[in-house]
C-alpha cells in the first residue's frame, strides 16, 4: 500500500509542477520585437559557425505532406508520452534511480523556464520565410497553431518559449535515462534515436532554431550531471538490475 500512496503522490507532485511550469511561462514577456530581434541575434551565430539550414529543411518539410504531417504528429504526441513512459520505468528500477532521473527533469525544466521568462526568443516560424507546419496541418490533429496542446488548452502556451528547446532536451533526458538504466541495445537505441528525431522535428516544423536544440541537450546534461552529483547511486542501475537477475537464477535452481 505504501507503494501505491507513494506513486500517486508522485503523480500529483509531478503534475502539479507541469501545471506550474505552463502557467509560469505565461508570466514570460508577449513583446514580439525584442522576441525578434533575439531570434535574429540566434540566426546571426548559426551563420558564423555553418548551422543555418533550418529554412531549407523546413520548406522541405512542409513541401512532403506525409513528413509534415507525421513530424506534427511526432510532435504534438511524443514529448509526453515517451517521457511519461520513461519515468514509469525508471520508477520500477528503484527510489534512488527515479529520483535521481525526476530531479534532473525537474532542474532542468526549471533552468529553461528561466530563460524562457529572462528572454523571451521568437522561434523560426515567427520569421518571414519560415512555415508554421503544425499550423498548416492543424485540421488533421488536435494541435493548434504553434503549440502542441489541445483546443484551448493552447493559451496555456508561451509561443515566445523558443531557447533552450524542452522539446529536444526532454528528449535527450528520455535517451539518458533509459541508457543509464538499462542493458537492452534495442531500448537504448530507440532512446536515442528519439533524441535526434525530435531534434529533426522541432527545427523541421519551424519549432526551433539549431541553437535552441543545442541549448535544451546541454541544460538537460548539466541538470543530469547536477542530480547525480546531489544523489549520487550507490550501484549503477545496470548493475542493480544484473544482481537482482542473478539472484532470481539462484533462487530458480
Amino acid at each position: 500500500m505504501s507503494e501505491i500512496w507513494r506513486g500517486v503522490r508522485e503523480l500529483v507532485l509531478l503534475g502539479a509542477l507541469w501545471g506550474v511550469y505552463s502557467l509560469s511561462r505565461l508570466l514570460a514577456s508577449t513583446d514580439l520585437k525584442p522576441a525578434l530581434s533575439r531570434a535574429n541575434s540566434v540566426l546571426d551565430v548559426e551563420r558564423f559557425f555553418g548551422l543555418h539550414h533550418e529554412l531549407s529543411f523546413n520548406h522541405f518539410t512542409a513541401a512532403h505532406e506525409w513528413l509534415a504531417v507525421a513530424f506534427s504528429y511526432y510532435y504534438a504526441a511524443a514529448h509526453y508520452v515517451v517521457t511519461a513512459a520513461v519515468l514509469i520505468l525508471l520508477y520500477t528500477r528503484g527510489r534512488q534511480v527515479y529520483q535521481q532521473g525526476r530531479n534532473a527533469l525537474v532542474l532542468a525544466t526549471v533552468m529553461a523556464l528561466a530563460a524562457y521568462i529572462t528572454m523571451p526568443t521568437a522561434p523560426p516560424r515567427f520569421v518571414p520565410g519560415y512555415i508554421d507546419v503544425l499550423a498548416e496541418n492543424a485540421d488533421l490533429g488536435w494541435w493548434g497553431a504553434g503549440h502542441s496542446l489541445p483546443g484551448e488548452m493552447g493559451r496555456l502556451t508561451n509561443e515566445l518559449a523558443a531557447m533552450p528547446s524542452m522539446h529536444a532536451g526532454w528528449a535527450l533526458w528520455v535517451a539518458l535515462a533509459v541508457s543509464l538504466t538499462t542493458r537492452n541495445r534495442l531500448l537504448r537505441s530507440l532512446g536515442w534515436w528519439h533524441a535526434v528525431l525530435t531534434a529533426l522535428i522541432v527545427i523541421g516544423t519551424g519549432n526551433h532554431w539549431t541553437l535552441d536544440v543545442l541549448a535544451g541537450w546541454a541544460v538537460v546534461g548539466a541538470a543530469w550531471a547536477l542530480a547525480v552529483h546531489v544523489n549520487p547511486a550507490t550501484e549503477p542501475a545496470t548493475s542493480t538490475r544484473r544482481t537482482a537477475d542473478v539472484a532470481a537464477k539462484s533462487v530458480a535452481r
